[in-house]
């Protein structure tokens, strides 16, 4: 950052023009809600508001605690932050970065964790971020800076690192290549983040990885400057719309516009910071209170996979704590030809399959998630019939004419 940079940064700061200019950021994302007008109620409504709050609490803890250049760390997600249908078998650890001028080592202990992959990120992030105003652009300013349009710059997955005996390893992050045959994980000079996705195929189960980063030049760490908290607030401010903007455009242009489908997109799926290791499918369901929707398919050969249900901020249910809102390859219940069926209803119908609760929802977001997958993604069929029908039969039953046909891949 340029000295002229660096003290109207510091100005905005100091004259309290950046946190007016956080606020109002905040204030318009937060009036995004108005958009859908009468295709959310009450309980939609409820979770947009808490959903805005988890956003500042992850803007804060990433920008404003964790971005500090003198003093990298890996920290986990905020507890209950699901962005994009994060998975309940996952934890995300997050490292920020100014930029990727420098080099990093991760070392740790894997634990029993049977897989994870360490991704590294850029997002639109201009240099003079902290020395401009951005609440009067709205959404339009996230053309120029969005912190959360993540792309996948390169990722090294666990199957691709060395472990000795204790289960122990060392990463190297930088731009060079190392000498030595050190594992390595290349970033640019645009890089801002690390991203540890760690798998969790059972959990209570499975010891946790420790891992640390550092800073391979070892530089000391000094007190906080009025640039860096002028350039965290707009961060995290931006992140707040850029999300909000991100599950609007996913609803209303997108997913609400095929419902009760799922479909596989690569491009959809890594234009949000995903690495290619794995077939993620998106999709909406809506069914009324006195409905039952059933979802039927056979998962591809592949490590893991997990359905989940969420609402239409892509959150997972408030149920999933208790082992509800999702079904895993684990835990799923298999039919004779190694077929999964789900059924989503208010109540259990008795008929065998696989049950989740809606808890209370009528619509919302659905993923199909298969990692470390061999082949394409499966076909999927889903019915959408009377509760008391479906409970009066089973589901053999079902008629294949009545079926919506999706798990289409589109890229």
């Amino acid at each position: 950052m340029s000295t002229p940079i660096k003290q109207r940064a510091r100005e905005r700061l100091v004259s309290g023009e950046a946190w007016d200019d956080f606020c109002e950021t905040v204030r318009g994302a937060g009036h995004m809600i108005e958009e859908f007008g009468d295709d959310v109620n009450e309980l939609d409504r409820s979770e947009w508001y808490r959903f805005l709050t988890r956003l500042l609490r992850n803007g804060f803890e990433r920008f404003m605690e964790n971005c500090e250049a003198e003093r990298p760390r890996l920290r986990d997600a905020p507890w209950r932050q699901g962005i994009n249908f994060q998975s309940p078998d996952q934890d995300h650890l997050l490292a920020e970065f100014p930029d990727g001028r420098h080099s990093y080592r991760i070392s740790g202990n894997r634990g029993t964790l049977p897989y994870f992959v360490i991704a590294a990120w850029n997002a639109r992030q201009p240099e003079d971020l902290a020395a401009r105003d951005w609440s009067g652009q709205g959404v339009a300013g996230l053309g120029e800076f969005n912190p959360a349009a993540l792309q996948t710059t390169g990722f090294l997955a666990s199957d691709a690192i060395r472990f000795d005996d204790a289960g122990n390893f060392e990463v190297l992050v930088s731009q060079n290549k190392p000498v030595d045959d050190t594992d390595w994980l290349p970033i640019t000079d645009d890089c801002v983040g690390l991203l540890v996705r760690t798998l969790y195929h059972d959990r209570a189960n499975t010891v946790p990885p420790s891992m640390r980063i550092v800073r391979v030049d070892q530089p000391v760490p000094r007190p906080l400057s009025a640039d860096e908290v002028s350039a965290g607030l707009a961060k995290a401010g931006q992140m707040v719309l850029g999300y909000t903007e991100l599950v609007r455009s996913w609803w209303q242009e997108n997913l609400a516009r095929r419902p009760n489908r799922i479909r596989f997109s690569r491009e959809v799926y890594l234009s949000n910071g995903g690495v290619p290791d794995r077939h993620h499918g998106f999709g909406t369901w809506e069914k009324a209170p006195d409905e039952a929707l059933v979802l039927h398919f056979k998962p591809s050969p592949c490590e893991y996979w997990i359905f989940q249900l969420c609402n239409i901020w892509q959150e997972n249910l408030d149920c999933y704590e208790e082992g509800q809102g999702y079904i895993t390859k684990a835990r799923a219940t298999y039919h004779e030809d190694g077929s999964v069926f789900v059924v989503v209803a208010d109540h259990n119908p008795g008929i065998g399959g696989n049950w989740i609760d809606p808890y209370g929802h009528h619509h919302g977001g659905m993923s199909l998630r298969l990692i470390k997958t061999a082949g394409e993604p499966p076909a999927i069929t889903l019915y959408r019939l009377p509760f008391d029908t479906l409970h009066k039969q089973s589901l053999a039953d079902l008629d294949p004419r009545e079926a919506i046909v999706s798990g289409d891949l589109s890229d």
